[in-house]
């Protein structure tokens, strides 16, 4: 055996070493290799990710449609995973709709078996048998012509989760065995967990808006449907299912509507055109139930970004125009009235002039003074016809204004007593007054305006009250806390009359002047009360004096009076015995 020197010893083992790092150097490096492969891998799974999140985000934006969602993830599976066929079922109202897009040729019967196993995932998934239920089938792309015999290889489903629920399946399926791997899933799992999670906050998000929605919905005088773009009615209120007296028990549908329209409105119609050509649509009157609509039909849709054009359906709002269409005819009566007070003073003033000017009647003459007179009256007829309709339009543009001053309310009663107790002297009626010990030397109003109250109610009184009959203007103080004066209930002159507002009636919210018109006439029948302070409505009864009818708008004036004072006004009558008309002007203390 020849020795091996210490030299080649040395040799031997640089030679080993350098191998040895040349073969550790070598496998680091296909270690590295590797590990940038499967980075580069999971870099490309997660760029699809974060496409196809984006995608999500920019194309459904706020919508809770779970096939767009399935729409978006399927149409974006190719640059990420290889398949033969991509689809999914999704849970519809009354049905569930299929959809399957073959990448690669497919046969019908691969296409079966996968629609199949989809519906049986669906099935297992929701623990319901869809097996009688109506199937809404599609199917698109490379669909074979030629019968092959190819059965599903590989084939994972993802079920989209909605708020607990399961909503739908996404299948991903290939002819070929053992194709998806681990991680392909796995990414999958997570877009569609991500995409289901953000939909399910909106839901609840949704549910929340809803809920104040259908409360205001539902507190609406209008009757309001929507119906979904399938017809299906989804929001009904209260208001609605009055309209056309709908008591039943179950749910409401567009054919409980057509019934009660009856050939009126075709509402069906209409909500296919409005959803079709995106265009509102407003009824004429259509009337139900003895009442006037009209009906408004209305397109809904959303859309943030690229899908404007999505329709959600169609909104039915029945609008009452009942109101509106009385109160056409009210005003109607009205101007024909206001016509006709109008032409009849200016006929009497044009023909007394005409006879006036034609010289028959001399100047000097008794006859000549008369007719002078008769046409004062008539002119001042009407000027006081003319400042009530200016004092009315004032009230309805809220541009009506007193000038309120330290007056004395006695004085202004006097006045008005003594200006019309000649007319009260000439039908033999008596004009009495009662002051009360307690009436302030003075308070604060407008004493022409208080002067114009007092000459409505006056010669109202004195319109509806017979000969011999009475009339008493009564003016006092009272309170909210206090009882009608003593000296007031205890007085001659108030026995003789049978109509007197109580305490109550006055509605005071503090110390306030209290003027009360009675009189001993005909009385109001009970359904004209509520209509005497309202604009263009007149008590329907005829004055003791036939000539004497008025316009009615002396009372809505007297009203918008009263109201600047912030006060009450108000009547208290009894047919047969009497009428008693007041109001109250507040005394502010200070």
């Amino acid at each position: 055996m020849v020795p091996i020197s210490s030299g080649t010893l040395l040799g031997i083992s640089i030679f080993i070493l350098v191998v040895l790092s040349y073969l550790f150097f070598y496998l680091s490096i296909k270690k590295r290799d590797k590990e940038i492969e499967i980075a580069k891998a999971d870099g490309a799974r997660r760029l699809y990710e974060l496409s196809i999140l984006k995608e999500l985000g920019e194309r459904v934006g706020y919508s809770l449609n779970v096939e767009e969602i399935l729409k978006i993830i399927k149409g974006s599976l190719k640059q990420f995973i290889d398949y033969t066929a991509v689809g999914y079922v999704v849970i519809v109202p009354e049905k569930i709709k299929v959809r399957t897009y073959c990448e690669e040729p497919a046969s019908e019967k691969f296409l079966t078996e996968m629609k199949e196993r989809m519906i049986a995932s669906l099935s297992a998934l929701t623990d319901k048998n869809y097996k009688d239920s109506e199937i809404d089938l599609k199917s698109s792309g490379a669909i074979s012509s030629k019968e092959k015999i190819q059965t599903i290889g590989s084939i994972f489903n993802i079920p989209l989760v909605i708020g607990g629920e399961v909503m739908g399946v996404l299948s991903v399926t290939h002819t070929e065995k053992g194709l998806y791997r681990e991680e392909d899933m796995t990414i999958l799992y997570k877009i569609v967990s991500q995409a289901s999670a953000a939909v399910s906050r909106l839901q609840e998000v949704l549910k929340t808006e809803q809920s104040k929605l259908n409360i205001m919905v539902e507190s609406m005088g209008d009757g309001v449907i929507m119906v979904d773009d399938e017809f299906q009615i989804v929001v009904a209120n209260p208001a609605v299912k009055k309209i056309i007296n709908f008591r039943g028990e179950k749910n409401l549908n567009i054919f409980d509507f057509i019934d009660a329209l009856g050939g009126k409105f075709d509402i069906k119609g209409r909500l296919e055109e409005v959803v079709a050509k995106k265009k509102p649509f407003l009824s004429q009157m259509v009337v139900m139930n003895e009442a006037f609509y009209e009906i408004g039909v209305y397109p809904v849709s959303h859309g943030p970004l690229k899908n404007a054009d999505a329709r959600l359906g169609a909104v039915v709002v029945f609008h009452d125009i009942t109101r509106d269409i009385e109160l056409a005819k009210v005003r109607e009566q009205f101007t024909s009235m206001i016509v006709h007070e109008l032409r009849s003073p200016l006929d009497g003033i044009k023909k007394i002039i005409e006879l006036l000017v034609s010289g028959h009647v001399r100047a000097s003459s008794k006859d000549f003074k008369e007719y002078l007179g008769m046409a004062y009256q008539s002119s001042s007829s009407l000027l006081h016809l003319v400042n009530d309709i200016l004092d009315l339009s004032k009230l309805e543009a809220g541009k009506f204004e007193i000038h309120k001053e330290k007056s004395n309310i006695k004085d202004a009663v006097e006045n008005r007593i003594m200006f019309y107790n000649v007319s009260a002297l000439t039908r033999k009626i008596s004009l009495l007054t009662y002051f009360d010990e307690n009436l302030p030397e003075s308070a604060l109003f407008d004493p022409a305006a208080v002067k114009q109250i007092l000459n409505n109610f006056i010669s109202n009184a004195l319109k509806y009250t017979s000969e011999k009959g009475k009339i008493l203007v009564s003016a006092f103080v009272c309170g909210s806390g206090d009882d009608l004066p003593q000296g007031l209930l205890k007085s001659r002159v108030l026995s003789k009359f049978a109509v007197f507002p109580k305490k109550d009636d006055f509605k005071l919210k503090g110390r306030s002047l209290c003027i009360v018109v009675s009189d001993t006439g005909i009385g109001i029948p009970e359904m004209s009360l509520k209509d005497l302070f309202h604009t263009y409505k007149q008590a329907k009864f005829s004055p003791v004096d036939k000539e004497s009818r008025g316009t009615g708008l002396g009372l809505v004036i007297a009203s918008g009076i009263v109201e600047a004072h912030e006060g009450t006004i108000g009547v208290v009558s009894e047919e047969g015995r009497g009428s008693s008309f007041f109001f109250t002007i507040p005394l502010h203390q200070g």
